[in-house]
């Protein structure tokens, strides 16, 4: 582990200030994928964010340079003021402590705002039209169905095994992967583009009210809806089901979607259903597996999620089978 004078003297020298400077560096919440994050201050009004990787970890690797390329395009990050491959640290913009989740329990009136705000940056990301092969940028495999299905199998395993403690039994688990298959095969026919991977509440940072996203280490190509339904269909926030349908009408509006509206409602249904099986299985494995018992009480947020998203998706009645027998068992369950 690198000291934090080693670290201070990074900033010190990437600022230009003088050693002599009186700073100070604090740590902050662990924000996990082999990172660690602190605030380094050096005057009352002025700051910057330290981040300490693991470069085993090859998405950390990437997300200076991704940081470079997303803010020459004008999509809302935070500047990068250094980073040093050899040493592993990056010195970053600080946008301070508020995120979007930080607004959960406003009016809809003040949520509404911001959430719009943030699905007009989403759909400038989804938008970059250009061969990223021709450029620098390094980013993670896109989605493709190996990566759907290994999302299935690790909401299997950490969550319904893990968690719920279910054993499916062959036949109804053969009919499961079927219903699984035919989802994948659909999402793979919606448009590809750049996706975030990670849209949720905690990655939105506000500053001035505008938005800005963190946590992009995981971008590649893939569905737009997937982040769509990151962010809208949140565990960590609750929407009414009107409140979701009038974000997905402005995105859909904004994107000037070839698609018909019924097909537009239909993708975003089934990737929530993608995407809440991942994020369930990750609180089994974080919780289970690293001990990080605090992701248990986002549990019934998902659960409620992906069970109302599968009133949405036809032709799963195996799978909303399991996910209402994995609500029963989840009842008391408490971190």
């Amino acid at each position: 582990m690198i000291s934090q004078d080693s670290l201070i003297n990074f900033a010190l020298e990437s600022l230009g200030l003088p050693d002599s400077t009186e700073a100070d560096i604090a740590p902050l919440s662990k924000r996990g994928s082999g990172r660690t994050f602190f605030r380094f201050r050096w005057s009352p009004q002025d700051s910057a964010i330290i981040i300490h990787y693991d470069p085993e970890r090859i998405e950390n690797t990437y997300y200076a340079d991704i940081a470079v390329f997303l803010t020459k395009r004008l999509i809302p990050v935070p500047r990068i003021i250094r980073h040093d491959p050899s040493k592993c640290i990056i010195l970053m913009e600080d946008m301070g402590n508020i995120d979007l989740w930080s607004y959960r329990q406003k009016d809809w009136e003040i949520k509404r705002t911001l959430y719009q705000k943030t699905l007009v940056a989403a759909y400038r990301l989804h938008n970059i039209q250009e061969d990223l092969s021709c450029s620098d940028i390094r980013l993670m495999e896109g989605f493709n169905a190996a990566l759907y299905e290994w999302e299935h199998k690790y909401f299997l395993e950490h969550f319904v095994k893990g968690i719920c403690n279910i054993d499916i039994e062959p036949k109804m688990m053969a009919a499961i992967k079927n219903e699984l298959h035919q989802l994948v095969k659909r999402l793979m026919k919606a448009p590809p583009c750049l996706v975030h991977r990670d849209l949720q509440s905690q990655n939105v940072m506000i500053m001035d009210e505008k938005p800005f996203f963190i946590d992009f280490q995981g971008m590649r190509t893939g569905c737009a809806f997937y982040d769509l339904a990151s962010l809208i269909n949140d565990p960590y926030v609750y929407f009414s089901d009107e409140e979701i349908e009038e974000l997905l009408s402005f995105y859909y509006v904004l994107s000037g979607a070839a698609l018909d509206w019924d097909a537009f409602r239909s993708f975003f249904w089934e990737a929530s259903i993608q995407r809440l099986m991942q994020a369930l299985g990750a609180y089994g494995f974080l919780s289970l597996k690293l001990g990080l018992v605090e992701f248990l009480r986002h549990i019934p947020g998902g659960q409620n999620n992906i069970i109302r998203a599968s009133t949405y998706v036809q032709n799963i009645p195996m799978l909303s089978q399991l996910l209402l027998e994995c609500k029963g068992k989840t009842e008391t369950i408490s971190p």
